[in-house]
């Protein structure tokens, strides 16, 4: 590497030919589609899905490298309609004058919005461009779905270890663009280390080793454990995007895992959440939602439990607070589980919404006033403590123009066994109410 450079190393490190490409060995193995379309100079438009320092800026320019195509980034930030325009007239001009075909590439195309879309979308369909996107979000939520259907989505991976291992070797030993001149020293440890900071992303890997190096004295080449760590302390490199896919991804986790009664899995998906800096208040929130959601009735004391957890986290803060997430997801996770006043809840309210403005039965109206009383508000309402067993048998609550209906159907776990009993007595007293028993 010549000394003066002032590229970046990731910049220099990027690979020049498919072959020198690491990672994404699903998509990119020989005899692959996507490899066998790239090799073949075979264009498409395309989207390139996958989190940061994966190689989708990289494998864009290396289809537009393969395929003799002008390469033409486009700012999803920046560029308005007019730049599109203008990007999309070039294009038209290169494809009449040098049969040369134009890759739009758009980083960052989860923040493309619809006029943008729109502006280009047309000239995707005839031709005269192949879109190729690049996103660290879900495409099906982000783009619109005739962009979509005019591409192939290709899910890229955080780079394994072994391929990290291959990007370092490769920087540490490259006399061109790397640092095979310096011959730097790392040991085999140290190495691992580097790779596992990085957590699949390439780029931070090089970034990381490029700040390391440019620490050493002049002349030094040998890397530290010591500069090693200090170097790594700057920061998590866990994905964890607070507004992207991986959160929603690892809150579902930690949720499905509490639902199945494992406990060791739901505190790694929290210390996992924690770690990636989730505020620990909107987790307390979820734990909260679940407690009611998946345990309910089978046991009542895990609301409580959750909401006293929500409550010494505001109370004492991090880290202080954690402990009392943790007590509650472990104590969720292994509950008796019941999704049954969910179910209830959500017939529930779908008859209020499908059956409008039903009016209360005089009945249960309410009768504050001499007035109401007159006109047959609160007539003939049985006050069910002044009945048999306290309640009050074949009564209804319902309004008219609803027949009663049972939403709630108490599952045999826990509490609502008893639950479950206790209703299928009151059902017996009302049969016997209406002569039906």
């Amino acid at each position: 590497m010549a000394m003066g450079s002032v590229k970046p190393l990731a910049d220099r490190m990027r690979p020049r030919h498919l072959d020198e490409f690491i990672g994404q060995r699903h998509l990119l193995a020989p005899g692959k589609p996507l490899y066998q379309a790239i090799k073949l100079g075979r264009l498409h438009s395309m989207v390139f899905w996958g989190p940061p320092g994966t190689g989708k800026t990289t494998l864009a320019r290396l289809v537009a490298h393969h395929a003799d195509a002008e390469f033409t980034p486009i700012s999803a930030v920046l560029a308005g309609v007019k730049e599109i325009r203008e990007a999309v007239a070039a294009a038209k001009r290169r494809l009449a004058e040098q049969q040369q075909r134009t890759i739009l590439f758009v980083d960052e195309a989860h923040r493309f919005n619809k006029s943008q879309q729109d502006a280009f979308l047309p000239h995707v369909e005839d031709g005269t461009v192949y879109f190729i996107g690049a996103t660290t979000e879900n495409p099906s939520f982000e783009l619109n779905n005739a962009l979509l259907s005019r591409s192939r989505v290709y899910p890229l991976r955080p780079l394994a270890e072994d391929e990290l291992l291959v990007l370092l070797d490769r920087a540490l030993t490259d006399t061109e663009r790397g640092y095979g001149e310096r011959q730097p020293d790392m040991a085999p440890e140290v190495r691992r280390w580097f790779c596992q900071a990085a957590a699949g992303d390439g780029r931070r890997l090089l970034n990381l080793l490029e700040i390391t190096l440019d620490l050493l004295e002049p002349g030094e080449r040998h890397i530290t454990p010591e500069l090693a760590r200090e170097v790594l302390a700057g920061g998590s490199g866990r994905r964890f995007d607070k507004r992207g896919e991986d959160f929603y991804n690892q809150i579902s986790a930690l949720h499905k895992a509490v639902r199945g009664s494992a406990p060791d899995a739901a505190l790694y998906w929290l210390c996992r959440m924690l770690d990636g800096g989730c505020d620990p208040l909107y987790l307390a929130r979820r734990i909260v939602r679940i407690a009611s959601e998946d345990i309910g009735n089978a046991d009542p004391r895990a609301l409580t439990l959750a909401v006293d957890a929500w409550d010494a986290q505001e109370r004492l803060g991090s880290p202080e607070g954690e402990l009392a997430l943790a007590q509650a997801v472990v104590y969720l996770a292994c509950a008796a589980k019941s999704n049954a006043v969910y179910r209830a809840y959500q017939a529930a309210r779908a008859d209020a919404e499908a059956t409008g403005s039903l009016e209360v039965p005089l009945h249960l109206r309410n009768a504050p006033t001499g007035l109401m009383r007159q006109m047959g508000y609160g007539r003939h309402y049985r006050y069910a403590h002044d009945e048999p067993e306290a309640y009050a048998a074949g009564e209804n609550y319902f309004p008219d123009g609803l027949a009663p209906r049972q939403y709630y159907h108490p599952v045999p776990r826990g509490l609502e066994i008893q639950i479950g009993e206790k209703l299928k007595r009151l059902k017996t007293l009302d049969r016997g109410a209406s002569g039906d028993g």
